[in-house]
């Protein structure tokens, strides 16, 4: 016979007599993060979007001069990288919880988890180089594969 410990039984401390652990904060500080990077997903995707596709001529306005003019100024380089930055932990931190709750072996758990997080580097990188580094006309450049706005600077 299998017996269910009562789930309102005080639990015995695990550090000592009378102690509390700390070990295990981390899973609370990545549980807390998660709320409060989606309620600011939140407000960047949709501040993005209504900026994008709402305000001005809708859809139709987005092309490569369009986003060229946007990452012109600093703060819509700041606005993406927080998007990219904040999606992208986020993501990675519910995909560490999944691997985590799912994958039964160890080897299994480290080789997905490395493969997560050299995914999670990778875009993050690129992506903070492509914002920070975007120029769309650079210097000795042909003419013919400019974009037409660059002809007048």
């Amino acid at each position: 016979m299998t017996v269910i410990a009562d789930p309102k039984a005080p639990r015995i401390p695990r550090s000592g007599p009378g102690r509390r652990s700390t070990r295990g904060n981390t899973e609370l500080y990545a549980w807390v993060f998660m709320r409060v990077s989606g309620v600011l997903l939140l407000v960047l995707i949709f501040a993005h979007l209504i900026s994008n596709l709402v305000v001005g001529e809708g859809v139709s306005q987005i092309d490569f001069a369009f986003v060229a003019g946007k990452w012109a100024t600093p703060f819509w380089q700041v606005w993406d990288l927080t998007m990219l930055w904040l999606a992208m932990i986020h993501g990675t931190n519910g995909m560490r919880t999944i691997i985590n709750d799912y994958a039964e072996k160890d080897r299994t758990r480290l080789v997905l988890k490395s493969a997560l997080y050299l995914a999670f580097a990778v875009v993050v990188v690129l992506g903070t180089l492509v914002i920070f580094t975007f120029d769309p006309c650079p210097v000795g450049a042909p003419a013919d594969l400019l974009p037409s706005f660059c002809s007048d600077i």
